[in-house]
């Protein structure tokens, strides 16, 4: 397959999965509401999702690299996926409560949709990256957008359709979007990878074990953990302050909208730092945002610029972590460079910010979990700072 199409193959994929990605996490809890959940239930919900998000998307890495057949098992995962979908609109089995029976088929769900990402990104990285590993930013930037841009999308003209038909309407939005995923994945091409290499022998935990890898993960958690006071806490903190629904979204959309023109622009400014040199930046930009927010949440210019660096300490943040991993983890290593990416970095961080950010806004106000985020990103700062310095003493590790 020309290269061309096989990387608007792979924006279709990025945009079906973000598109559902901003689909199900928007609109999921006013569904589960409507069938009766408590507050609590939906709440546990969410925790079983980023709780599978520990395990699952490392399984598929492994199943990928070690059978070399991602682009099938990408397949079946998202074929599963569209099966579990079909079972929010199926009665439950005899003997099981309503509740009992959304909840399996939601948490089976989450398994399956764990596949994507790894794999699909494991994909991607090979195809774009030159013969030394090193990442092509602005091939890379130019599939990814479409990720952001299917999220933008999704959530928007889902809550006019939701609006227009009602939330009960949710289950067929949802396989809707997989069935066009799923056509999506079928467009891949087949990329394959050396069977052995020398880094494959070790594994991805022995790789995981060096001292440059090991600081690099540990920035990322600190990043991403505190980027969760942001995902779940902002607008609740916006309204808290009296801000109307619209400014709240407003300042989300332009957040959004700046990220989708960095991913398109990004091979521009990509060279004037290292990828490790970006992710110190990205940290280091991310404590001033989220204190920022802590100290002048009623000032809205401040918001506005804080949702202005977004580009920078999320768009920037993770195509350094992608060409990171691609450099640390290639050939059959890929997939598990990335589901440890999306368990480190996405899946203990998710837990962990969930539940220490609810007691921190229960104690001390929704204020304290953004000046936690910014603490939370200093050290992350220090971390990535100890990845680069390593990085630098000995550029082939």
């Amino acid at each position: 397959m020309p290269l061309r199409r096989a990387l608007i193959a792979f924006g279709s994929v990025s945009f079906c999965y973000f598109g559902y990605a901003g689909l199900f996490n928007t609109y999921a809890p006013l569904w589960f509401s409507s069938l009766g959940f408590s507050t609590l239930a939906i709440g546990g919900l969410a925790s079983l999702q980023a709780g599978t998000r520990l395990f699952s998307p490392y399984v598929w890495g492994w199943l990928a690299d070690h059978t070399g057949q991602r682009a099938e098992l990408l397949r079946l995962a998202v074929g599963l996926s569209l099966l579990c979908a079909l079972g929010l609109l199926v009665p439950p089995l005899a003997g099981w409560n309503h509740h009992a029976w959304i909840t399996v088929v939601v948490v089976a769900l989450f398994i399956c949709t764990a596949a994507v990402i790894p794999i699909s990104e494991a994909s991607l990285a090979q195809l774009v990256s030159h013969g030394d590993g090193v990442l092509d930013t602005r091939r890379y930037g130019r599939v990814r957008v479409w990720g952001s841009v299917g999220f933008v999308l999704a959530v928007s003209a889902s809550g006019f359709a939701l609006q227009w038909l009602g939330v009960g309407w949710f289950p067929a939005l949802v396989i809707g979007t997989l069935v066009l995923m799923l056509v999506a994945v079928y467009r891949l091409p087949a990329v394959s990878e050396p069977a052995h290499t020398e880094q494959t022998a070790q594994g991805a935990l022995a790789v995981l074990r060096r001292p440059v890898v090991a600081w690099f993960f540990a920035g990322v958690f600190l990043t991403v953990l505190a980027h969760t006071s942001l995902y779940t806490f902002f607008s609740l903190y916006l309204v808290s302050l009296g801000y109307a629904k619209g400014t709240v979204g407003l300042l989300w959309a332009v957040g959004v909208v700046l990220e989708i023109g960095w991913f398109w622009f990004q091979s521009r400014w990509s060279q004037r730092l290292s990828t490790h040199g970006w992710l110190v930046l990205a940290a280091a930009v991310t404590a001033l945002r989220f204190a920022a927010v802590a100290a002048f949440g009623q000032v809205g210019w401040v918001l506005l610029l804080t949702q202005c660096v977004h580009p920078i300490t999320f768009a920037a943040q993770h195509t350094a972590c992608i060409a990171v991993i691609s450099q640390h983890f290639p050939g059959r290593l890929r997939g598990r460079g990335q589901a440890l990416y999306a368990v480190l970095g996405y899946g203990a961080s998710g837990v962990l910010g969930g539940v220490a950010g609810g007691a921190l806004s229960d104690a001390h106000g929704f204020s304290a979990v953004f000046w936690a985020a910014s603490g939370a990103a200093v050290l992350s700062a220090m971390c990535c700072w100890r990845a680069l310095v390593l990085e630098r003493a000995a550029p082939s590790a």
